[in-house]
């Protein structure tokens, strides 16, 4: 572990992968892939599209083609994982952009396969999925055929991927080269004192105690924001029309759909939640009203969304943080305490702050046969701590789902953020029962605010995107002023007239990475929230019957659909009465707060 301090934030240790970019083996891995995937051409090209096909020939094929791409998937998450760690090297950049490139080359040689898999004959097909030894890949064969009516020529294929590189994975890079090397020129409003701030020390800031620094801090932020307008306008733009294309070109009837068919969800479902999303942002308002009253402010400002509700708390060294995530794991499942510790024993967690590093948070999965990595920056708040545990539920997820093979490693993103949201559930029940009145009223609010931020807002930065991906199609290139029309529209709606968003906040859609690189992915958060307070209520209810289900259920992966692994729980994704049990536990949540405020305002002194 390489770290300088004692109790600070480590950085990670990347070793399982490679011991830099010029490690010879990063060459080698790459040499018997593609020597592999021609070989692989050479034997299958124009045996999987035909009546005749053999369940023992699709069998091998599909696990030929699993390690390869197994392979190649280490040189590629190692670049990606050293440029978020560091996104001002040029020398980084280079070598991501030379993995992207080589695997580019392995994409172009294998391309027939899928492509013979989607135009099979349903028959043949149908046929070969009842032997037993296709029974693994059932899901990914499956998956694969859903694409069929939006497959193109394998020539055009070819094409899309050769130039994806230099277009929309080109403006992608410059996105985030730009915003994660942004310098925030913050000025102390008490004593005038400059710092340069990092985009994630200055979002922090939004979330101090003194007005005035939150005000500092929402200045800095437009600022940085604003120089880089031109670039993120024109990207946006760029990758908004782009998304518009492979639509036209692929004929997905709405900007959505890719991201539904992905996500294995139908496009009834997603606007089932979306919807009542909308229809409880009155629980949003409520919330805002009380926390006026208690912050004794005329009105609430986009500065004061995340104001503590009291003078911070002392910072929570990374030790102690630690400490308290693997313990509340622990009470619910020692096997999740037991994978979740091996990030720290291990190096497997970046979570040192520094200038150069990729904003937000993430857990990288890699392969099933490497080991899972979490990168974020810990600066020490309580905030920090649910952090820490959210990317942790990712990290247990990841670890258990190395009990599958590569094609069934990755789980859909919806629920791929049940579990990191339940671990922060787990945290937030143990910080709560071991907290004094005044505390409990401050780790509700931030609870609440956590929770509203993944349902109603990520509910309302959708409806964003819908909105900017049909105004580009309908009326060309958005001007700056367009987009924070938008934005200001969809994202005060949540509010109400709870909370006043001042102009600034109209260009903050800026920042918001999702928005570029994976479109349409900021749902998946509204339904992981929901997912995760419905089924912790059931936890509650069951005890360890429950965390046996709940480990078995994140060690199947991607293995199968989203409806039937929420089906071995006992839940229909389809059931607007299953939503509204997740909009119900936020209403107790709420009652709660203000109940505990009632408590506590009435102590004396």
């Amino acid at each position: 572990m390489h770290s300088a301090v004692a109790d600070s934030p480590p950085r990670w240790d990347l070793s399982a992968l490679f011991d830099g970019i010029d490690d010879p083996r990063i060459e080698e891995t790459w040499k018997q892939v593609l020597e592999s995937a021609e070989a692989f051409a050479t034997t299958y090209r124009g045996r999987i599209d035909t009546p005749s096909l053999k369940a023992p020939t699709l069998s091998v094929a599909v696990r030929t083609l699993e390690l390869m791409i197994q392979e190649a998937a280490k040189p590629m998450n190692y670049a990606e994982l050293l440029f978020a760690a560091d996104t001002s090297d040029p020398k980084i950049g280079a070598f991501m952009q030379s993995q992207r490139e080589r695997a580019t080359d392995l994409s172009v040689k294998v391309l027939f396969f899928e492509l013979e898999l989607q135009s099979a004959p349903e028959e043949a097909i149908s046929r070969v999925l009842e032997a037993p030894e296709l029974a693994n890949y059932r899901h990914y064969i499956q998956v694969v055929r859903a694409q069929s009516p939006h497959r193109l020529s394998e020539p055009e294929e070819v094409i899309l991927e050769e130039t994806a590189n230099t277009g929309c994975r080109a403006w992608v890079r410059l996105f985030e080269e730009v915003t994660s090397n942004t310098e925030y020129d913050f000025a102390d409003p008490h004593t005038g004192e400059k710092k340069t701030l990092t985009q994630e020390q200055t979002l922090n800031l939004l979330r101090d105690e003194d007005r005035a620094v939150r005000q500092a801090a929402a200045d800095t932020l437009s600022e940085g924001i604003k120089k880089n307008e031109r670039v993120t306008v024109f990207t946006y733009n760029n990758l908004l029309q782009d998304h518009a294309v492979g639509d036209r070109l692929r004929k997905h009837p709405y900007p959505e759909h890719s991201r539904h068919l992905g996500n294995e969800l139908d496009q009834e479902t997603v606007e089932l939640v979306v919807r009542l999303c909308r229809e409880h942002y009155g629980l949003v308002e409520r919330f805002y009203n009380v926390k006026r009253k208690i912050l004794g402010l005329p009105e609430l400002t986009h500065i004061d969304r995340y104001a503590p509700l009291f003078e911070a708390a002392a910072k929570v060294p990374w030790e102690e943080g630690k400490a308290i995530v693997l313990e509340s794991f622990g009470r619910f499942s020692p096997e999740m305490a037991d994978r979740a510790g091996e990030f720290f024993e291990k190096a497997w967690i970046d979570g040192e702050p520094r200038v150069g590093k990729s904003g937000g948070a993430f857990c990288g999965y890699v392969t099933p046969d490497t080991h899972p990595v979490v990168m974020m920056s810990y600066l020490g708040k309580m905030g920090d701590v649910m952090t820490l545990a959210h990317e942790l539920g990712h990290g247990v997820h990841a670890s258990l789902s190395r009990a599958q093979t590569y094609l069934n490693f990755h789980g859909t993103l919806p629920l791929a953020e049940l579990a990191s949201i339940f671990g922060e559930m787990l945290v937030f029940e143990s910080l709560v029962s071991q907290a004094d009145l005044k505390d409990k009223v401050a780790l509700y609010a931030e609870k609440i605010e956590g929770i509203f931020a993944s349902v109603f807002r990520q509910a309302a930065m959708y409806q964003f995107e819908q909105a900017c991906h049909r105004a580009r199609r309908e009326s060309g290139e958005l001007t700056p002023g367009q987009f924070g029309d938008i934005w200001q529209e969809r994202l005060q709606e949540m509010f109400g007239g709870s909370v006043k968003l001042g102009e600034q906040h109209r260009d903050w859609w800026g920042y918001v990475g999702h928005f570029f690189f994976a479109p349409f992915y900021v749902y998946a958060y509204a339904f992981g929230e929901l997912l995760a307070l419905s089924l912790y209520r059931r936890a509650k209810a069951e005890g360890e019957a429950f965390a046996r289900q709940y480990v078995e259920l994140l060690t199947l992966a991607g293995s199968r659909s989203p409806r039937e692994l929420m089906a071995m729980v006992g839940v229909d994704l389809a059931s607007e009465e299953f939503w509204l049990g997740g909009f119900a536990v936020m209403e107790g949540l709420v009652g709660e707060f203000e109940r505990l405020w009632s408590e506590y305002e009435v102590q004396p002194g």
